[in-house]
């Protein structure tokens, strides 16, 4: 639904305003206006409904002197024009009293080689979701009540659907929109008596594709192999992991693998004596991880948002055209998260983050996860990990929980549900251990669903996926 907005009000109108109230060398301004609809249910029941909007100004305020540039960055909700001037003194004072950037950079010109072409269209209204976002989605999740409700079982979850439309403005003269739409829905049922529980989840851009009867299936199979219990002590084990489970750990290391840190020495893509491990091969298997800000139904910004400068993104980047980027290519390190800065620093190509999320194997023909249940002969069947925390950064050493339902495979088929785990892996030690990958599909990674949801990513067979102790998590 396009609204118009309070009267005489333009997202594009405050970033104009507040370029124009400039004094420093040079501005950028970021303006965004959000939007979410959400609902609730508990017990085969819808409980809440919700529209929500919100606003924000940021305003970075770059002073130079020679080489050098300092920045103020203010950011703040709900300005008001008559607010405008007020925010930009702010960024302006706080560059003032900045110490010297040491990512500091010329702005970006339109029109340059390295500027985004993918303009937007600026003057176009502003865009908001909406209730009715869930039309079709509320019907079919009715249909899964009644049938949850006939196996004795209840459903609860939450559905959440975001917009956000971001204008981009620099002193230099850039101007860039982008408009993005985000959605999740979490879905968990558990028996009658509350002993047993199994979660699904799904990703989506509008709620067309979601198929919450698929969804319910999946979460009455998991339950029903719930009925019998088996114990098993902590190890290592070959492990199925799903895609949702790939997604929360390939995504960590993603968020991990900065071309600072790394040429710094603090990570596991840090070289020993010195630079970057790019180049090395981290998995025996053909696979590759990349994003791309055009890939399918996972859309993102093409080109660099960044409110603030930090090890990874740089203010003097914005509006920094994102290409399709290859992290890792058939089993090889082929790129870190590099700025203009870092990249200058490490002689490799400028690689920003982009905000979605692909890994696959290379053969066009891979087993779905149910296929490759059937040709396991033991192992464990996982479906969700969450309370991930980072142990040890030069490995990437990460430990967490497993949750709602951890299953033992024999002689391909699922016997059981056994006990939950606390697990200690690296993603990235786990990558020299993959011995089969699925086939690639849309997912949600649960522990980051409320920062990351565009992802793509297949089923794995691990071997030696170390079960650290036994835990008494539900």
């Amino acid at each position: 639904m396009t609204v118009s907005g309070e009267a005489g009000y333009s997202p594009q109108r405050s970033v104009e305003r507040a370029l124009a109230a400039a004094r420093c060398e040079d501005c950028i301004v970021i303006a965004e206006e959000n939007s979410s609809a959400n609902l609730r249910w508990a017990g085969n029941t819808l409980t809440t409904n919700g529209v929500t909007q919100s606003r924000r100004l940021t305003v970075i305020a770059v002073r130079r002197k020679g080489d050098e540039a300092a920045v103020g960055v203010v950011s703040r909700s709900g300005v008001q024009d008559d607010q405008i001037e007020e925010v930009v003194r702010a960024a302006e004072q706080a560059a003032q009293q900045s110490s010297p950037a040491e990512d500091a950079q010329p702005l970006l010109e339109p029109g340059s080689p390295e500027a985004s072409r993918s303009a937007g269209r600026w003057d176009d209204p502003v865009s908001r979701t909406e209730i009715g976002v869930f039309g079709g989605f509320t019907p079919a999740l009715g249909q899964a009540f009644e049938a949850a409700a006939g196996r004795e079982e209840k459903l609860y979850g939450y559905a959440e659907h975001d917009l956000s439309c971001l204008f981009l403005g620099t002193s230099s003269g850039l101007r860039l929109r982008h408009d993005q739409p985000s959605g999740k829905v979490e879905l968990n049922a558990k028996t009658a008596d509350l002993a047993h529980s199994a979660w699904v989840g799904s990703a989506s851009r509008d709620f067309t594709d979601v198929d919450v009867t698929a969804m319910g299936a999946s979460l009455a199979q998991r339950l029903d192999w719930a009925r019998r219990r088996v114990e098993l002590p902590a190890g290592r084990y070959e492990t199925l992991l799903p895609p949702g489970a790939m997604a929360d750990l390939l995504t960590y290391m993603y968020w991990s693998s900065g071309a600072k840190d790394a040429l710094d020495g603090r990570t596991v893509f840090s070289k020993p004596g010195g630079g970057t491990r790019v180049g090395e091969q981290l998995a025996d298997l053909p696979v590759t991880l990349r994003s791309d800000p055009a890939a399918p139904g996972l859309e993102c910004a093409p080109f660099v948002i960044a409110h603030a400068s930090s090890r990874d993104s740089s203010v003097f980047d914005n509006g920094l055209a994102l290409d399709p980027t290859d992290w890792i290519r058939d089993g090889k390190l082929s790129a870190l998260l590099q700025t203009r800065h870092s990249a200058q620093l490490s002689g490799l190509p400028v690689t920003p983050a982009i905000d979605n999320l692909i890994f696959e194997p290379a053969t066009a023909d891979a087993p779905t996860l149910d296929e490759m249940v059937t040709q396991t002969r033991r192992g464990l069947l996982l479906t969700c990990l969450w309370y991930i925390r980072e142990v040890d950064p030069q490995t990437l050493l990460l430990t967490g929980l497993t949750r709602d339902g951890v299953y033992l495979v024999e002689e391909g088929e699922v016997v059981g549900a056994v006990n939950n785990f606390r697990f200690n892996e690296s993603p990235v030690g786990m990558l020299s251990r993959l011995l089969e990958a699925g086939a690639a599909e849309p997912t949600l990674p649960r522990e980051w669903s409320d920062y990351f949801t565009r992802a793509a990513m297949p089923p794995l067979r691990v071997e030696a996926f170390n079960m650290s102790s036994v835990s008494q998590a539900s």
